[in-house]
């Protein structure tokens, strides 16, 4: 049996007091790739956001492997980031070095050279002089996932990394997700492509608040899971407390 990179202990969120997720258990093995998917509202950010320590736990209980601690990346949806800010390309990618440097360590030569690196391999060669106010949505999306490649974490949460961008770079950042799969990272990623999610997450979760199901990609995807995960979210009290069940 792998090992657990999370395990979640009938896990409770939720969020602006609203409930997010509820009684949520299971895990994760070590260097798994899982999708998280689910109607709209079903608490698939806010589990993100628990995993990632941004959200506080309501009840129940998040372990993260201990080889894992420390070394976690976290990609937003980008209507969370205010791209007004007059910051530059290479700036944003080298902000993945903070969680070794800290905020206010200095970001020498070699370390400049490294986000040149993962900007390359993202395909944004050249573009480290502007602004990124100036990227298009693909191109700003790219950018996330340099900072992420610089930040050589061990969990990786994404949050839904390949909503409104084009289909070329939707295919170029599913390859470094498989890059990542592929040297054993963990990777858990909110999606809502269907069809995405059967052709590459070879383990999903299907989210209604409550969990509907968990385990291999094919058998999540079944017709009387989606069914049953749609009449849930058409039930759904936003004024119930946060545990109580029809």
């Amino acid at each position: 049996m792998s090992a657990s990179a999370v395990r979640l202990v009938d896990l409770t969120v939720t969020h602006q007091r609203h409930p997010a997720v509820h009684h949520l258990s299971g895990e994760m093995a070590l260097g798994s790739l899982t999708a998280v998917i689910g109607p709209n509202g079903a608490g698939k950010s806010s589990l993100l956001d628990a995993l990632a320590g941004r959200l506080p736990v309501s009840a129940g209980r998040i372990e993260i492997a201990p080889e894992l601690a420390g070394r976690i990346a976290y990609l937003p949806q980008q209507s969370q980031i205010d791209r007004s800010f007059p910051l530059g390309v290479l700036d944003l990618v080298s902000l993945g070095h903070w969680p070794r440097r800290g905020a206010l360590g200095a970001i020498e030569r070699p370390l400049r050279d490294a986000a040149r690196e993962a900007l390359a391999s993202v395909g944004l060669a050249g573009f480290e002089r502007r602004r990124i106010g100036e990227l298009s949505v693909g191109q700003f999306q790219r950018v996330l996932f340099a900072r992420v490649l610089l930040q050589d974490a061990q969990l990786i949460l994404l949050d839904e990394p390949f909503n409104g961008i084009d289909a070329r770079t939707s295919a170029d950042l599913l390859a470094v997700v498989r890059r990542w799969h592929g040297e054993a990272r963990t990777v858990v990623a909110v999606l809502h492509d269907m069809e995405l999610v059967r052709e590459n997450f070879p383990q999903s979760l299907l989210l209604a608040r409550e969990p509907v199901a968990w385990g291999p990609t094919a058998q999540v995807l079944r017709a009387e899971n989606l069914f049953r995960a749609r009449q849930m979210a058409e039930r759904w009290d936003e004024a119930a407390p946060v545990c109580e069940r029809a």
